[in-house]
């Protein structure tokens, strides 16, 4: 299957270009991030999610105005399907708060939904039982929180490094520092993107940016690889045009395996519920800036690295020796 029929796009004319779209994007989220923060989950802040099962669909306003400041510190959402009646109460934790304080206010809750009026709430949900109940608990106290924070940065950084050392013995270093420029620009702007709309940093949102960094890197390969071949057949040519070819042999493959897996995360993020909604949206985001990544960032930084040079011409050969004039051939002359 074919997109285009014998693409010939200069990609490595627009690298300037795409890099700049890339930092004017990375440093509005930074500018967000230091402005307001990045929204950190209850895994990594520490606090309380209580998910409650209403009987009649759920007023999220009075649901809120019913928690401790008219729930300042409280995050209330539907949870699930519409038909469930289900609302997650998230309550970030007040500095080092306890796992028995934190269990505490999971019953405040409780108590104060009850005092508004949308009580009685049972402790447990029990299928086919009428009435509003707890359908689910999570309590994360600030340390487990803050070392789960720490273990998701070792394992970036970890990942990274290994695919630094992988693709230099693999391929050669220009390449492997294309590669993890390439990914770290993918997680920069997925992190940026996240900020801007948003979205907490939770453990679902670490295992994408994780999910991404080994797809981002997977396409970037590909190409590297086409690179290498090319490099053997067009001797001749300087590195622009090796990797402008390869890119351009490549594209059709990029394009439709990108396309194929962005449209089961676009179904994902509609149709997989409010948990898997920053999962699915920092899943998206990470395929778009990873095929962008792999044709234009990748692919520069090794021109980059390695100039417009030639590449080593292959060896000329063999002048054959002149043959000697003997008697015979002066004789018949």
């Amino acid at each position: 299957m074919h997109i285009f029929n014998s693409p010939n796009f200069d990609f490595v004319k627009w690298k300037w270009h795409a890099i700049a779209i890339s930092w004017v994007v990375i440093l509005i989220g930074a500018f967000v991030i230091w402005t307001k923060g990045m929204p950190k989950g209850v895994e990594f802040s520490g606090g309380t999610i209580v998910i409650v099962k209403f009987q009649n669909p759920p007023d999220l306003d009075k649901i809120r105005g019913s928690l401790p400041s008219g729930g300042a510190n409280a995050v209330v959402q539907s949870y699930g399907e519409p038909s469930t009646n289900q609302v997650l109460i998230r309550i970030h934790s007040q500095g080092a708060e306890s796992g028995g304080a934190l269990g505490a206010t999971a019953d405040a809750v409780v108590t104060d939904l009850t005092k508004a009026g949308m009580g009685p709430i049972a402790n447990t949900c029990v299928p086919g039982t009428p009435g509003t109940c707890i359908a689910g608990r999570t309590v994360v106290g600030p340390t487990v929180g803050k070392e789960l924070q720490q273990r998701g940065l070792l394992a970036t950084v970890f990942a990274l490094g290994g695919i630094l050392v992988y693709i230099a013995l693999r391929f050669r270093l220009s390449f492997a520092v294309g590669a993890v420029v390439a990914t770290i620009h993918d997680l920069l702007i997925t992190l940026a993107l996240l900020a801007i709309f948003k979205y907490e940093l939770s453990l679902n949102v670490i295992a994408a940016l994780l999910t991404i960094t080994g797809y981002s890197m997977n396409d970037t390969i590909v190409i590297y690889d086409r690179v290498r071949e090319n490099m053997r057949s067009m001797r001749r040519d300087n590195i622009a045009s090796v990797v402008n070819a390869a890119v351009n042999q490549m594209l059709d493959r990029t394009l439709i395996t990108g396309g194929l897996t962005l449209l089961s995360v676009i179904a994902l993020f509609f149709f997989g519920g409010e948990v898997l909604r920053g999962f699915a949206f920092t899943m998206i985001v990470g395929i778009i800036t990873g095929t962008y990544s792999s044709v234009f960032i990748a692919a520069a930084i090794v021109v980059i690295w390695q100039g417009r040079t030639p590449m080593k011409t292959a060896p000329a050969a063999p002048v054959a020796p002149a043959r000697k004039t003997g008697k015979r051939d002066r004789r018949a002359s």
